[in-house]
Protein backbone atom coordinates (compact mmCIF):
# COMPACT_ATOMS: atom_id res chain seq x y z
CA UNK A 1 0.00 0.00 0.00
CA UNK A 2 1.40 3.53 -1.07
CA UNK A 3 1.08 6.25 1.87
CA UNK A 4 -0.86 9.04 1.30
CA UNK A 5 0.57 12.55 -0.10
CA UNK A 6 1.45 14.79 2.29
CA UNK A 7 0.77 18.88 1.78
CA UNK A 8 0.75 21.98 3.52
CA UNK A 9 -2.49 23.30 4.38
CA UNK A 10 -3.87 25.88 1.89
CA UNK A 11 -1.05 24.52 -0.52
CA UNK A 12 -2.88 23.73 -4.05
CA UNK A 13 -2.44 19.99 -5.31
CA UNK A 14 -3.42 19.17 -8.92
CA UNK A 15 -4.49 16.06 -10.26
CA UNK A 16 -4.62 14.76 -13.42
CA UNK A 17 -5.59 11.44 -15.05
CA UNK A 18 -7.17 9.58 -18.13
CA UNK A 19 -10.79 8.56 -18.91
CA UNK A 20 -12.00 6.21 -21.77
CA UNK A 21 -15.29 4.78 -22.25
CA UNK A 22 -14.79 2.36 -24.94
CA UNK A 23 -17.47 2.65 -27.53
CA UNK A 24 -19.39 5.96 -25.73
CA UNK A 25 -18.30 9.20 -25.36
CA UNK A 26 -17.44 10.82 -21.84
CA UNK A 27 -19.07 14.23 -21.55
CA UNK A 28 -18.82 15.12 -18.14
CA UNK A 29 -16.07 13.80 -15.54
CA UNK A 30 -17.13 14.60 -11.94
CA UNK A 31 -15.34 15.01 -8.85
CA UNK A 32 -15.89 14.01 -5.15
CA UNK A 33 -14.12 14.85 -1.51
CA UNK A 34 -17.00 14.00 0.35
CA UNK A 35 -16.75 10.17 0.07
CA UNK A 36 -19.57 10.45 -3.26
CA UNK A 37 -21.80 12.26 -1.18
CA UNK A 38 -22.06 15.27 -3.63
CA UNK A 39 -20.31 15.40 -7.46
CA UNK A 40 -18.75 18.53 -9.02
CA UNK A 41 -19.55 17.97 -12.47
CA UNK A 42 -17.27 19.61 -15.64
CA UNK A 43 -18.37 19.35 -18.82
CA UNK A 44 -16.18 17.99 -22.08
CA UNK A 45 -19.18 17.20 -24.33
CA UNK A 46 -16.48 18.08 -26.88
CA UNK A 47 -14.62 15.16 -26.82
CA UNK A 48 -15.11 12.13 -29.07
CA UNK A 49 -15.69 8.40 -28.06
CA UNK A 50 -11.86 7.90 -30.19
CA UNK A 51 -10.14 9.75 -28.08
CA UNK A 52 -9.39 9.28 -24.36
CA UNK A 53 -10.59 12.57 -21.99
CA UNK A 54 -7.57 14.14 -20.39
CA UNK A 55 -8.67 15.52 -16.92
CA UNK A 56 -6.94 17.82 -14.34
CA UNK A 57 -8.57 19.17 -10.75
CA UNK A 58 -6.92 21.62 -8.42
CA UNK A 59 -7.56 21.71 -4.89
CA UNK A 60 -6.09 23.33 -1.59
CA UNK A 61 -6.82 22.31 1.54
CA UNK A 62 -7.96 25.01 3.95
CA UNK A 63 -8.11 22.36 7.05
CA UNK A 64 -5.31 19.78 8.38
CA UNK A 65 -6.77 16.18 7.96
CA UNK A 66 -7.52 13.61 5.65
CA UNK A 67 -8.83 13.86 2.23
CA UNK A 68 -10.32 11.57 -0.09
CA UNK A 69 -10.48 13.02 -4.04
CA UNK A 70 -13.31 10.40 -6.15
CA UNK A 71 -12.93 10.54 -9.68
CA UNK A 72 -15.28 9.35 -12.06
CA UNK A 73 -16.94 9.33 -15.30
CA UNK A 74 -20.03 9.67 -17.22
CA UNK A 75 -20.77 9.14 -20.64
CA UNK A 76 -23.54 10.24 -23.20
CA UNK A 77 -26.17 7.62 -22.13
CA UNK A 78 -25.56 9.49 -18.64
CA UNK A 79 -24.36 6.27 -17.29
CA UNK A 80 -21.28 7.01 -14.67
CA UNK A 81 -18.09 5.05 -14.10
CA UNK A 82 -19.20 1.78 -11.68
CA UNK A 83 -15.75 2.57 -9.96
CA UNK A 84 -14.28 5.48 -9.04
CA UNK A 85 -10.49 6.53 -9.15
CA UNK A 86 -9.37 7.48 -5.84
CA UNK A 87 -6.63 9.60 -4.41
CA UNK A 88 -5.61 9.79 -0.72
CA UNK A 89 -3.78 12.44 0.40
CA UNK A 90 -2.90 14.48 4.35
CA UNK A 91 -3.36 17.95 4.64
CA UNK A 92 -0.67 19.61 7.53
Amino acid sequence: MIAPQEIEIGKTLVFEGYADDFASSIVAMQFSLDDGKTWATHDVSDTTADLWVHWTFSYAPQQAGAYRLKVRSMNEAGRVSPLSAVVDFVAR
